[in-house]
């Protein structure tokens, strides 16, 4: 099997060599792919239609009149023939490949099930058509991380890749700035702060619960936490030694597990915190019942937007993350998207389809499928662009122009979408990109190793799970952690460390 850099490898020197022979180090345009030697001439773009199975969102429902998709033809020559799930969109992928009726291109959710059945030779590997794909080519050496994370275990290529649109999913800590300064406090720099703070607040409101999440549940919430303290809530690649941790076995997720703990006794965070629901915690939120939040960074529009119209002085802030361990000052590196498009490997129609799915790797692709085409979506007034008057928000415009929807975009810059956001909201996007963690590159286990993956995990996961939550509920001593981590190691820590540094090593 090939390795990730010798399989890309190969992929970027060609793309080097197209760059280099147009006399210039710029990325190829969509009117440099598939034109004649000659820059000047340009090329009626070959008509072809595609079938396309999408999964569409009840809040922008499917259209086969949206104007991006006129925009799409216009540029590559493509028109889709789009079908919709009758139910689940997994139930009718799983259908589809056991009738070996799978349509020429399918939006896949999550990658894993790509890669999967890429495997078993379902999918048309997207490496193997580099030669109708300058664009993307030279996007993979742009990006190495997320080309790196978009190979499957056997070093092939099953799903186009996405960047920027996943800063939706960006989390961040939030508190409310307006409480903080009525009361003299400043944000907590670090987890020991958080909870000092947090006891000054629960003294002025009695009824409140400081810090509180909606996430709870299997320990969601130690997947955003862990990031301050500088591991993670399970496998994961160190990426200065290159080999593979546990985090949940570490010391630095004890010390985060010891200021849950605390937080829990003191009643910083809400008693009932495992089953804490979202209308629960927005009501936390609202009511002067909770003054700090680790969520999405949406929220913070969420909540001012309404909350300001009765209470002009609310003010949910952007807050710097604290630290747990020094030099981790950092918010989980979340804003990345594991959905997207493949290609049947039966289609008679792989290498056009690429082809026209190349052109959404190029600038003007990036340009044209985030804001629309010219001023038809957004207008520019004194310098700052700005929606049109007839879109309400970003939803409508999804609803009514098909823009960032599913099969749309593959390359997004998401300023698009922060036009219509309040000021306070883009500033937290600035501020929040100075604190990323490191991106961590998933795994990828080849099929002889996926069964023993699935049951050593479901075990490791369930003991995890249950003696975490009692730890941070004071019904384990934390005295009992070595314990703790002699069971996991007797459930298979061990062994399922080792399949998965053997998983790493083959993206080396």
């Amino acid at each position: 099997m090939k390795k990730w850099t010798t399989t890309l490898g190969s992929l970027l020197i060609s793309a080097s060599m197209l760059v280099g022979c147009s006399g210039t180090t710029s990325t190829p345009t969509a009117t440099d792919a598939g034109s004649s030697t000659n820059p000047a001439v340009k090329t009626e773009k070959p008509k072809n239609t595609f079938t396309m199975l999408l999964e569409v969102h009840p809040n922008w429902p499917y259209n086969k009149d949206w104007v991006v998709w006129k925009w799409i033809e216009e540029k590559t020559g493509a028109t889709f023939n789009v079908q919709l799930p009758s139910g689940e969109l997994k139930d009718t992928i799983n259908l589809n490949v056991a009738s070996g009726n799978m349509p020429d291109i399918t939006f896949f959710n999550p990658r894993a099930d790509a890669d999967k059945f890429g495997q078993q030779g379902v999918l048309a590997n997207i490496l193997d058509y580099k030669d109708v794909m300058p664009n993307l080519t030279a996007w993979l050496k742009k990006y190495p991380d997320i080309a790196k994370a978009a190979l499957a275990a056997d070093g092939k290529m099953y799903m186009l890749p996405n960047e920027g649109f996943g800063e939706t999913n960006r989390v961040i800590w939030m508190y409310r700035e307006d409480i903080f300064k009525k009361n003299g406090l400043k944000p907590p720099a670090n987890y020991e702060e958080l909870i000092t703070v947090g006891k000054k607040l629960k003294e002025l409101y009695p009824n409140s619960y400081p810090f509180s999440f909606r996430s709870g549940a299997n320990l969601g919430i130690l997947n955003f936490a862990t990031a301050q303290f500088g591991t993670m809530n399970g496998l994961f690649q160190d990426e200065k030694t290159g080999k593979v941790r546990y985090g949940p076995i570490e010391n630095e997720y004890k010390k985060m597990i010891e200021f849950f703990q605390r937080m829990q006794k003191e009643g910083l965070i809400p008693p009932d915190w495992l089953t804490f629901n979202v209308q629960q915690w927005q009501n936390a939120v609202s009511n002067d019942q909770t003054f700090m939040i680790l969520d999405y960074i949406g929220r913070l529009d969420l909540f001012n937007i309404p909350m300001k119209k009765t209470n002009p002085s609310f003010n949910l802030a952007f807050m710097p993350p604290p630290e747990g361990v020094p030099g981790f000052s950092v918010n989980p590196y979340t804003h990345i998207l594991e959905t997207g498009m493949t290609f049947s490997s039966k289609s008679k129609k792989i290498k056009e389809a690429l082809q026209a799915f190349d052109w959404f790797y190029s600038e003007e692709g990036k340009e044209l499928l985030s804001w629309g085409k010219g001023d038809e979506v957004y207008i520019t007034e004194n310098g700052q662009k700005k929606l049109r008057p007839e879109y309400l928000d970003i939803t409508d415009v999804r609803k009514k122009t098909g823009l960032a929807t599913n099969g749309t975009y593959t390359w997004f810059n998401y300023d698009a979408h922060l036009i219509p956001a309040t000021q306070e909201q883009r500033n937290a996007y600035d501020l929040a990109r100075k604190h990323d963690s490191v991106y961590h590159v998933r795994p990828q286990y080849i099929e002889s190793e996926l069964s023993n993956v699935s049951l050593l995990q479901a075990a490791v996961d369930k003991h995890r799970n249950e003696q975490i939550t009692k730890f941070i509920l004071g019904q384990r001593s934390m005295d009992e952690w070595d314990q703790y981590v002699a069971e996991a190691k007797k459930l298979g820590v061990d062994e399922l460390m080792k399949i998965t540094q053997t998983a790493y090593d083959r993206l080396k």
